[in-house]
């Protein structure tokens, strides 16, 4: 188990992992309850890399104020999908965006109305599920997901079928997740992080559990392809597939990313699609 996590895991009684199937209702409890037991540690942990109104899309440090991956935001209606404390969704509104931010975790949630607070910038926040949205068909512009949500879920499906219900037609849909190549990685940024250990085609969620079996946070894997497909069926299209190199001079290791990994493979997957008119 990770130390950088040591004390969510003593909260809830952590035992071990396994690797078994996880459906859509423990995904979501697991989840929940982990992101509540460990939403302070990871805000005193990655708190000043993200701040507080920036959109930081990756552990990389790429930002949506170079890149513009979503376009112009003024006076479109934006939905940020597993927002955490909702730097990004404050980075939008600042930048002229009316925007909805919503998280399965209300400690996380804690932590971006304390922000919110913090800021002066006010973005509406809503504790929900990716694969249960609570928002009326055709309600926003654009939405957005800086490693929030889809990893988390039991069917990815669910999520973009959600999407393309509250997206209007031709809505961005921009979304970072790790990249899946890391699956077949154990989770070390050091050199045990460079030996494959398991298959890249081994979809059975990566789940930690107490000592009576049960889910206390659980992982999904899907490959590129499981995506592209994903987005298709519901009718996305997708048009860039970006995969941020290390940045020269950039020495800074968030959990399993790290210099020495991050120089020969990607580490983070971001989709950039569009719902079909």
């Amino acid at each position: 188990m990770s130390n950088q996590h040591a004390s969510a895991e003593q909260a809830l009684g952590t035992a071990g992992i396994v690797k078994r199937d996880a459906g859509a209702a423990e995904s979501r409890l697991a989840n929940r309850i982990w992101w509540d037991a460990d939403a302070d540690d990871y805000h005193a942990t990655h708190g000043d890399f993200l701040g507080a109104a920036d959109f930081v899309w990756c552990p990389e440090g790429l930002r949506e104020e170079d890149v513009r991956f979503l376009g112009e935001v003024a006076g479109q209606r934006v939905l940020e999908v597993g927002c955490g404390s909702a730097p990004c969704a404050r980075w939008l509104q600042a930048n002229h965006a009316e925007v909805t931010a919503f998280d399965i975790s209300a400690g996380m949630l804690r932590h971006a109305r304390r922000s919110n607070a913090e800021t002066g910038i006010d973005v509406p926040l809503v504790q929900a599920s990716a694969d249960q949205l609570p928002f009326k068909d055709a309600s926003f512009d654009a939405a957005c997901s800086a490693f929030g949500a889809v990893p988390f879920v039991a069917e990815v499906h669910e999520v973009f079928y959600e999407l393309a219900r509250v997206l209007k037609p031709g809505a961005r849909w921009v979304f970072a997740v790790n990249h899946p190549m890391r699956w077949i990685f154990p989770d070390d940024p050091g050199p045990l992080g460079l030996t494959v250990t398991q298959s890249y085609f081994d979809r059975t969620p990566y789940v930690e559990v107490d000592d009576e079996g049960r889910a206390t946070y659980v992982e999904h894997h899907r490959t590129l392809g499981d995506y592209v497909r994903a987005l298709t069926a519901t009718g996305f299209v997708v048009e860039d597939l970006v995969e941020p190199e290390w940045p020269k001079g950039h020495t800074r290791t968030w959990g399993q990313w790290s210099p020495l990994r991050g120089k020969l493979f990607p580490g983070t997957a971001i989709f950039r699609t569009r719902l079909t008119s």
